[in-house]
């Protein structure tokens, strides 16, 4: 026989559980407690799906970290994306994703470059310098940063069987390839054909806005580029003679000498205490050939002078420059303030406030 709600409670065993006396025994205590156990159960889904919402939106705004502008991640969105989730069903399944770090993706671009490869927007496009140690050889160098043997005996003027001396400069491309200083009557064309490398990947690799955007004294990386089989010798010749007082010292007294001859023949000018913000001159009178802002491979902000008698000199490092392309100085003009302070915008690569003062066809007149 069928049993209504109301006399299912009067039943001898329930009678025994829940007490007869008082709200108890009121049908309305058992469906008030029915809804609000539905009513947490609402409460509780509607969190859960806020969670997934979020969840999305961390994916979403994870993943638009990958750009080009932004591939190397700082720590925060590595531990974003390390905790990115996957809804799919109603149910969320946490994944690793992969973490990009600088050391990684710097290997990577290595060795795409010692495979000849360079399609990547992530190699390290610095031209550096190493000092040779002892036991060093040109085939172990070579294999060190990822280039070919080629590419530092062609960089450097050597020979297969050139011997290394301890404490030797060597000028290091960032990639196999071709060094290629820029001189008057050059286009971006010959040097392609010349060195048998692929005009784009010239432009692309050394930034530049157009295959016009070139000037002597220039120093261009030709990824790929094979030198021809004539005997070769490096274009930045010191082939014009100075006079002692051709230039003048391109920054004001006192000043100190913080590195001798260097890449790109070149000294390094700076001063004791705060050097930031000192004037920086022109050595000689001479048109404002180029006006470059940014890493600029190392360089940081810096312009380039043309004097009369073919030499181009080169400033780097600058905090604020003065002149703009096509402008006439003379000697002594002050075209730039002196930069350089380690992460400030267009230092490049540096270690505290100095002047890169290089020089283009002739001997650097300020070298110890």
């Amino acid at each position: 026989m069928k049993m209504s709600f109301v006399e299912s409670l009067k039943h001898p065993i329930l009678k025994k559980i829940i007490p007869s006396r008082g709200f108890f025994k009121k049908p309305l205590f058992y469906f008030g407690g029915i809804i609000i156990i539905f009513s947490l159960i609402f409460i509780l889904k509607g969190i859960f799906r806020s969670n997934q919402l979020n969840s999305l939106l961390d994916i979403k705004e994870s993943l638009s970290c990958f750009s080009e502008k932004n591939i190397f991640l700082e720590q925060k969105n590595k531990a974003r994306l390390a905790s990115l989730v996957l809804l799919q069903k109603n149910t969320l399944s946490p994944i690793a994703a992969p973490a990009a770090s600088f050391k990684s993706l710097g290997a990577i671009a290595e060795e795409n470059a010692g495979a000849g490869s360079f399609s990547s927007a992530y190699y390290n496009k610095e031209i550096r310098e190493y000092f040779v140690e002892k036991g060093d050889t040109l085939l172990g160098i070579a294999q060190k940063f990822g280039v070919s043997l080629d590419s530092i005996l062609w960089a450097n003027n050597l020979r297969k069987d050139s011997v290394l001396q301890s404490g030797q400069k060597l000028v290091i491309l960032p990639v196999s390839g071709v060094l290629h200083y820029v001189q008057k009557g050059d286009t971006l064309e010959d040097i392609a054909k010349k060195y048998k490398a692929d005009l784009s990947e010239i432009i692309s690799f050394n930034e530049l806005s157009s295959p016009d955007d070139i000037h002597i004294g220039d120093a261009l990386v030709v990824p790929g580029g094979t030198m021809p089989k004539k005997k070769y010798v490096q274009q930045n010749s010191l082939s014009v003679p100075l006079a002692d007082n051709y230039f003048i010292i391109p920054v004001s007294s006192p000043y100190v000498i913080t590195q001798g001859l260097h890449w790109r023949n070149a000294v390094d000018f700076s001063h004791s205490g705060n050097a930031c913000g000192k004037p920086i001159y022109a050595a000689a009178q001479g048109k404002v050939l180029k006006v470059r802002y940014g890493w600029n491979m190392g360089a940081g902000n810096y312009v380039t002078i043309l004097h009369p008698n073919g030499v181009v000199t080169m400033y780097g490092h600058l905090q604020t420059i003065l002149v703009k392309v096509g402008d006439l100085v003379s000697q002594g003009q002050i075209i730039a303030l002196m930069g350089g302070k380690p992460g400030t915008p267009g230092a490049g690569r540096s270690t505290g406030c100095h002047l890169h003062f290089g020089v283009y066809g002739a001997r650097n007149p300020f070298a110890p």
